[in-house]
């Protein structure tokens, strides 16, 4: 499907989500775009999701997911910071920070996809420092020797989950890094297996 064959307001709305990082309210849309009704965006959002170009949360309305690009086979992948993850988890809205263009078929781009920055050298050799690691999202299997994206007691790490004798481990890829035991006490969950990495260059 090529640009022509939206909307001008469907393309106006994709622009717009594009270039806003915070959650935008239907009104907040329709005085952006010159529209005096809600209720006219809601429609062209519901033709867009249809169209398969926009994906909304299901637990949060005003968050969405824009799939791709009315030019290029592309998806826009949310961006999350993992420095603070807080009770509602790595992926609540409020912690989308971009919205990162990728090409669809290199990347096997799906809308259960996300990325995250990497931090320090805990998982080098394979991930570096500012790396972009791609994942998908949790679907409640565990790979024991596998790498997940994971909050751990309310921090977002990447790390290799081991499982042993009905313990699990976190594992650095750095050996000078130790490994830590998820105890019951813990907060823990995953939040998705890496899939791909897009390296860091300056």
């Amino acid at each position: 499907m090529n640009k022509q064959k939206l909307h001008p307001n469907q393309c106006a709305i994709l622009n717009l989500l594009k270039q806003n990082h915070e959650t935008l309210s239907l009104r907040d849309m329709a005085d952006e775009i010159g529209l005096s009704s809600p209720n006219t965006v809601l429609h062209h959002i519901r033709q867009l999701e249809d169209k398969g170009y926009l994906r909304r949360n299901p637990l949060d309305p005003q968050d969405f997911t824009i799939l791709k690009d009315p030019i290029e086979d592309i998806t826009y992948v949310n961006l999350y910071g993992m420095a603070q993850c807080g009770p509602n988890g790595l992926l609540a809205e409020q912690n989308v920070i971009d919205r990162i263009p990728l090409s669809t078929k290199t990347f096997g781009v799906s809308d259960q996809v996300f990325l995250v920055k990497a931090r320090g050298d805990s998982m080098e050799p394979y991930i570096y420092d500012k790396d972009l690691v791609l994942a998908a999202k949790h679907d409640g299997i565990i790979l024991s020797g596998s790498i997940y994206v994971v909050v751990h007691n309310e921090e977002g790490k990447i790390k290799r989950i081991v499982k042993a004798s009905n313990t699990i481990f976190l594992e650095s890829l750095n050996p000078k890094y130790p490994r830590e035991e998820i105890r019951k006490d813990h907060d823990f969950h995953v939040a998705g297996s890496v899939k791909n990495i897009i390296h860091f260059t300056q």
